[in-house]
């Protein structure tokens, strides 16, 4: 097929058949994967095939193809030649043959060649040809079918599989002559009829002009307008007064009421070889460029301001069928939405659906909508599963405030409702800070949720030394040299923040029992080890592997708890050797940090302070037990500090929510800017920041943010009761006023002692009652509800 330029044309009027020609013209019909026969189908997409039905291989020298354009069972060519001949064809035996269509030949006078050939779409008997230049022809040949004397028995088809000869009538032609002829000793390059004015066409002739024609005037009217786009014309299926040519590289887009010049000139990186506008989609005009393997979309927007139409603007995008060769030819499916064929220069054939561009709306309710073609809109709702394989934070935050998060009494019941473990042990934090105030535990702490920071006075001159202590192994005798720890008041409080209230041996016992219970079996072990208790933590491991065993879980706690059994403090022991080496082995961190207060020289337990496998609140009260103070002091500093950057909630238990200190807010802005989560902290900061805090600009921003978030979802209650929690954390703070009572005369306002309090739907008959007394006709509207309530008739 060198140098033949393949072409392919869906059937008007068959919506799974199509044509392609070069040397030959192929029918072919498009089923499902599913339906097509295994033997001669090719695959043109993922779900459809072809399957060739026929082949006509009579007429040679094609230049143009155009398929009768009326609903009849089979397809009849009109076939435009090199010669300049007009043929009528078919695909073997068909219904057109008794009505002496097939095989009759439209002839003009002089022989050449026939650029364009086009069924009239509403008078189907009508044939317009356009040809190239003759001094004494005209180009443009009209031809009514039925009128022409039938040349041949019309059977030129071949059906695969069949053998069938057919030969052309040798007899004498006698040549038709066309109903109307125009364009004498002109060159027409190509033409169109119009879809709703039947005897009218458009026509690019001489490469310097189009040509439009109204039939009906025994005059054949002419308007005219110079241009060199003369090529490939097209009627826009949808309206008929949009055209579109080109020439080059250069696409022209008019509008036949205002035909001086073209409405939109669209320029290529290439030169055009051939335009078609979507019949199923209103101004979307689909380009094919030389030596390209995509189908370039132009999808033309008209606006109208008042009542005028500006220009119009284009959104101009590429569609790529998927084959590797350059495509030769394109055509429009003429009823499945932005359904097209392609062929490439190999052949190989192409069905493809170019998507419309999405629109979407995501409503503040998390509802999802787009479109999905012209018809139809898909919806993915806010109980869709696809939002519980998301984990969006949005979502979260929706789900949280319908359930009333941060609402709640208490302030570890919202720490329930967190579905996220740190913000849920911040909850409880807060709890056990604000309990240990209120119960006199904190005295001589200037805050209502003090830090370590603030208790341990890390930034005050008036830091009390600590206390240093030698203790021995409770269960290990003299066997062990004593382990040196320090105490202060300000520690025990520290310790008391951190969960570490061990004053008695009950109170460790009862702690490290509720870890087992929780099935937090390394980290008891390893605080029973911080606490001395070596026996404990042993006897904790191997209850952890029997039960895990149980549960068919792998554990490797017994094999631990035998390492713990042979602890030796001997430096040069080969206990502390193979711990040192296999210790980073050890998959739990917990343990690890056992292994290395263990096996620490010269109190340096960096290894356990910065395993951050080991829970803050664990690192912090071991700093607070075995650091000395300037040690304390360097190791909480560094730690906000990397705690902040890391937007990690947990340093709130360092920083606290003290009014002298923006630390607790700094944190929780990293916090926000890392994980959009506006409500927690909006909610920490109602719930328990001081006055000062709360006047801050940026917590001011968040607030806003989540009452706007809480309006759009269109949660009023959850609304309502966080303004009260912002009222009640400044009780000095007057509310805006929201209901306003004037005279409906004189336009006075009446003080709000004379109206009271309206708390309730019944307070407004109470209203009622105090405004009969006053003389005059009141009116009174609430902002929030925007609902106007007037008394009138007053006495």
């Amino acid at each position: 097929m060198s140098g033949v330029r393949l072409e392919v044309q869906w059937s008007p009027v068959h919506p799974d058949k199509f044509i392609t020609w070069g040397t030959e013209i192929f029918l072919y019909e498009v089923a499902s994967m599913k339906d097509a026969p295994k033997l001669a189908c090719s695959k043109v997409s993922d779900t459809t095939a072809a399957n060739l039905l026929a082949t006509n291989s009579n007429h040679h020298y094609v230049k143009c193809v155009d398929i009768y354009p009326q609903p009849e069972p089979d397809i009849l060519l009109a076939i435009g030649q090199a010669n300049g001949k007009v043929v009528l064809t078919t695909f073997g035996p068909t219904a057109f043959d008794a009505l002496g269509l097939t095989g009759k030949e439209l002839v003009p006078r002089h022989a050449r060649q026939c650029n364009t050939v086009a069924w009239n779409p509403v008078d189907s008997n009508l044939i317009a040809a356009g040809l190239d230049k003759y001094r004494a022809d005209h180009s443009v040949l009209l031809w009514d079918v039925l009128k022409c004397p039938h040349h041949g028995d019309g059977r030129t088809g071949v059906v695969p599989g069949v053998s069938h000869q057919h030969q052309a009538s040798s007899s004498a032609v006698e040549l038709a002559r066309p109903v109307v002829e125009l364009g004498l000793s002109e060159t027409t390059h190509s033409l169109a009829w119009f879809n709703s004015q039947s005897r009218s066409l458009i026509i690019g002739m001489n490469n310097k002009h189009l040509k439009l024609v109204d039939l009906r005037d025994s005059n054949k009217a002419i308007t005219s307008t110079p241009t060199k786009a003369v090529y490939g014309l097209v009627v826009d299926t949808h309206n008929d007064h949009q055209l579109a040519s080109f020439v080059e590289n250069q696409i022209s887009v008019w509008d036949t009421r205002n035909f001086e010049k073209p409405v939109l000139t669209l320029t290529q990186s290439k030169p055009v070889t051939k335009v078609l506008w979507c019949p199923t989609r209103h101004n979307l005009l689909g380009a094919l460029l030389k030596d390209s393997t995509a189908i370039h979309l132009h999808d033309i927007q008209y606006t109208v301001v008042g009542n005028d139409e500006v220009e119009p603007s284009v959104l101009e995008r590429s569609v790529y069928p998927g084959t590797a060769n350059n495509i030769t030819s394109f055509s429009w499916h003429p009823t499945h939405e932005s359904r097209l064929l392609t062929i490439s220069l190999s052949g190989t054939i192409t069905d493809y659906v170019a998507f419309e561009r999405i629109t979407v709306n995501w409503s503040p309710s998390s509802h999802i909508v787009w479109t999905h073609g012209r018809r139809t809109l898909k919806l993915i709702s806010n109980k869709d599963t696809v939002y519980n394989c998301l984990d969006d934070i949005s979502v979260k935050m929706r789900r949280r405030a319908v359930n009333d998060y941060g609402l709640k009494p208490e302030l570890w019941q919202n720490g329930d409702l967190a579905e996220d473990e740190s913000l849920k042990n911040l909850w409880h934090w807060l709890y056990l800070s604000r309990s240990l105030v209120e119960d006199g535990s904190m005295q001589g702490v200037d805050s209502k949720l003090p830090g370590i920071k603030c208790v341990l006075k890390i930034d005050s001159s008036e830091t009390d030394g600590s206390e240093i202590i030698s203790k021995p192994w409770s269960d290990l005798g003299k066997s062990v040299n004593m382990t040196r720890i320090y105490r202060s008041e300000d520690r025990e409080k520290a310790l008391q923040l951190c969960g570490w209230k061990f004053d008695k041996e009950s109170s460790l016992t009862s702690f490290l029992d509720r870890l087992e219970c929780e099935g937090s079996y390394a980290r008891a072990a390893a605080i029973a080890v911080f606490n001395l208790k070596l026996r404990k933590a042993i006897e904790i491991l191997n209850r952890g592997a029997v039960s895990q065993n149980k549960q068919q879980f792998p554990s490797n706690l017994n094999i631990v708890a035998m390492a713990l059994s042979g602890f030796s403090d001997d430096r040069s022991s080969m206990w502390r050797e193979l711990c040192l080496s296999s210790r980073s082995q050890l998959s739990e961190p917990y343990l690890r940090a056992a292994f290395a207060f263990l096996t620490a020289e010269a109190e340096n337990y960096e290894n356990v302070l910065n395993e951050n496998g080991v829970a803050v609140e664990d690192r912090v009260a071991f700093a607070c037990t075995f650091l000395s103070d300037a040690k304390l002091h360097e190791y909480l500093k560094e730690l906000i500090i990397k705690l902040t950057e890391e937007g990690d909630l947990a340093g709130i238990l360092l920083t606290g929510l003290c009014g002298t200190s923006n630390e607790g807010v700094e944190l929780l802005q990293r916090y926000l800017n890392m994980t959009g989560d506006v409500q927690s902290v909006s909610l920490l900061a109602a719930r328990v920041f001081p006055r000062e805090l709360l006047l801050d600009s940026g917590v001011q921003e968040w607030i806003a943010s989540y009452r706007i978030l809480l309006d759009a979802w269109r949660l009023w209650n959850q609304r309502a009761h966080f303004d009260i929690l912002l009222s009640a954390s400044s009780p000095n703070d007057k509310p805006p006023q929201q209901v306003f009572v004037s005279c409906n005369f004189c336009g006075k306002s009446i003080s709000a002692q004379m109206l009271g309090i309206i708390r309730n739907r019944g307070a407004f008959a109470r209203l009622g009652a105090t405004l009969q007394k006053v003389k005059g006709t009141f009116r009174m509207s609430c902002n929030i509800l925007r609902l106007p309530l007037s008394l009138s008739g007053c006495s």
